[in-house]
């Protein structure tokens, strides 16, 4: 149990054996300019719950406060309680015990990507990527069991289109492009064809083969490609479920026989929705202004909420009905699935069975995801309900212009993926020409790079706009992944120079308590990442993650850059007095695997050198 939540049950205990009203003791840093490291209102809660002075209630609790270890003094100023850290007591704390994660159980399924099956993933789908999976990482530190699904609409129009694309216009793959980059030409090659509205029975054409299957090995071999562009951002994935199977599964009429049980759909004999099958959703969705959902027209046909709704079902495990095989293996080896007509029932329960279904989808399908929340309580699951959760960002414009598949006005994600390894080669170079000549620079380059972009996506807010513009999403200071990787690099070149010194890094030989406050202040950025990770679990979004790692990035230059006040370096590690240097060299290691652990939750690696 990290201190703050020990501190957080000491509280509440000590209000217990008072008879005090129970309350969130909820534990805070204090300001700056305030006593203490740590405090808590908690007074103010039990003044206004059970009446009482605030100040007095304060008073009492810090006589009954057993402190756990690691904390010096209590004190209460007036209806605030205070805490006092033992600063090297603290610090050792931080520096020998491993994090404890939140523990929180249960399974997840994310479902992202999901890239129409016509054409390579452009800079905008970047942005899909890096949130489902960031948000995966997290949840599995958190103590989640994870499941990544990836959707394949092999039935939709944009698949016909490219498809038909290759026979009408007799094109002819190399065998050297990356395929989906050749069949998007081919997609962008019909939509500004002039002539394409008369070509409209030859694309139905096609869509009918897909449907029926026949030209699935083709969808296969653009959906591989596409991996191998996610593989290369750092992306992973446990299942693909294909539109077909989903449809041939019989998803669709399984969840409307759920609802049709359910007092809020209906099967109206006249009126505008005469014959179909409809559902009111105006209890979970209030101030709409046509509260009724079409599900299935009256000649029988589904709508698409439908189908998305039979999607999310399964997905909670409300009924079974898929069948898989393995479809491949991504980088480290781990086998991808797939759903099939020919594979295997899941007799195990392997997939899907999540208490918990993300959704990782643009806001343009804000409503649409939320028809589909609203149907699981309609069908009585109120628990489900609350557990579908719809990550919905804003869109990425490229240099303020709007990205269009369909119109060509788009960088790829290969190609952006290119670009950022050029331009991050190209720095080093002009930084440190013998940092560029080394064996490893495309390396360096390429985790310089990658990081970058990663980072532009999940710096902001998901509910913010991006515009993608180059020189701010590989400049390689300010709010950017390489300010953080350089003070990892840095806090690594100085335990390098300690070892060719031969002094001990592992804490042997430290004098904690004759560290001064300055470390105790960055120990307790460093202590921040268990609080950062609950805190991402909890709100669905990793850029709280993103923004501590600039913390704690900041916090570490502002702990190696201060100075006495005589303007002398503060914080030299190697010519700290002996006992201070060994603790703060444990301490920079302790801060180098913060770093490693906070940069492996986003997706991001540390480059050998910078």
């Amino acid at each position: 149990m990290d201190l703050k939540a020990q501190l957080k049950t000491a509280v509440e205990a000590a209000a217990a054996s008072l008879d005090l009203p129970a309350v969130d003791a909820a534990i805070q840093e204090t300001p700056a300019n305030k006593p203490g490291d740590y405090g808590t209102p908690a007074a103010f809660q039990m003044a206004k719950a059970a009446g009482g002075n605030p100040a007095q209630i304060a008073a009492q609790l810090v006589q009954n406060i057993t402190l756990p270890a690691g904390i010096k003094k209590v004190e209460a100023a007036g209806p605030f309680i205070n805490f006092f850290l033992d600063g090297g007591a603290f610090v050792r704390g931080v520096v020998e015990k491993p994090f404890e994660m939140p523990k929180l159980g249960g399974k997840v399924v994310i479902e992202h990507t999901s890239v129409n099956p016509n054409k390579e993933l452009h800079v905008g789908h970047l942005r899909n990527v890096v949130l489902g999976d960031s948000m995966a990482r997290i949840l599995r530190a958190a103590g989640h069991t994870v499941e990544v699904q990836n959707y394949i609409d092999d039935t939709g129009r944009q698949a016909a289109e490219s498809l038909f694309a290759i026979e009408h216009y007799g094109r002819v793959w190399d065998g050297v492009q990356k395929y989906d980059q050749w069949l998007g030409e081919g997609y962008v090659q019909l939509n500004a064809d002039p002539q394409k509205p008369e070509l409209e029975s030859g694309i139905m054409e096609i869509m009918h083969k897909l449907e029926a299957g026949v030209l699935r090995p083709l969808v296969e071999q653009t959906v591989k490609a596409q991996l191998q562009t996610c593989f290369r951002l750092g992306a992973r994935y446990d299942l693909l479920n294909w539109e077909s199977d989903v449809v041939g599964s019989g998803f669709l009429a399984q969840a409307m026989n759920i609802l049709e049980g359910s007092r809020y759909t209906s099967r109206p004999l006249e009126g505008k929705y005469a014959g179909a099958f409809i559902m009111d959703v105006s209890e979970f969705m209030p101030g709409l202004e046509e509260p009724n959902v079409v599900l299935v027209r009256s000649g029988g046909t589904a709508m698409y909420a439908a189908k998305d709704i039979g999607y999310q079902f399964w997905k909670f495990g409300l009924f079974e009905g898929m069948k898989f095989k393995p479809f491949m293996q991504d980088p480290e080896g781990n086998t991808i699935w797939t759903s099939a007509p020919d594979g295997q029932p899941d007799d195990e329960r392997r997939f899907g069975h999540a208490q918990e279904v993300i959704n990782v989808i643009d806001s343009r399908q804000d409503h649409p995801q939320t028809v589909v929340r609203s149907a699981l309580g309609v069908a009585g699951e109120q628990e489900k309900k609350e557990r579908s959760i719809h990550l919905s960002y804003a869109f990425v414009t490229l240099e303020g212009q709007t990205i269009s598949g369909r119109k060509g006005i788009a960088v790829s994600a290969d190609d952006a993926m290119d670009e950022a390894q050029k331009r991050a080669l190209s720095v080093l170079q002009g930084i440190n020409p013998d940092l560029a000549a080394r064996e490893d620079a495309a390396e360096i380059a390429r985790r310089i790079g990658l990081g970058a972009i990663r980072f532009a996506m999940l710096k902001a807010e998901p509910t913010r706009k991006i515009d993608f513009r180059w020189e701010q999403a590989l400049a390689l200071n300010g709010d950017t992944a390489p300010y953080v990787q350089y003070a990892a690099v840095r806090a690594a070149n100085i335990l390098k120079k300690a070892e060719e010194a031969g002094f001990k890094t592992d804490g042997t030989g430290a004098d904690w308590d004759a560290l001064p406050d300055i470390d105790l202040v960055l120990a307790k950025q460093i202590a921040r990442l268990p609080e950062v990770v609950a805190q991402a679990a909890r709100i669905h979004s990793p850029h709280v993650v993103a923004q501590y790692a600039l913390d704690l990035a900041t916090s570490f230059n502002a702990w190696y850059n201060a100075k006495t006040k005589q303007g002398k370096p503060a914080t030299n590690v190697l010519q700290s007095e002996e006992g201070v240097r060994e603790a703060r060299l444990a301490l920079m290691v302790r801060l180098r695997k913060a770093f490693e652990e906070t940069l492996n939750l986003i997706g991001i690696e540390i480059p050998a050198a910078m």
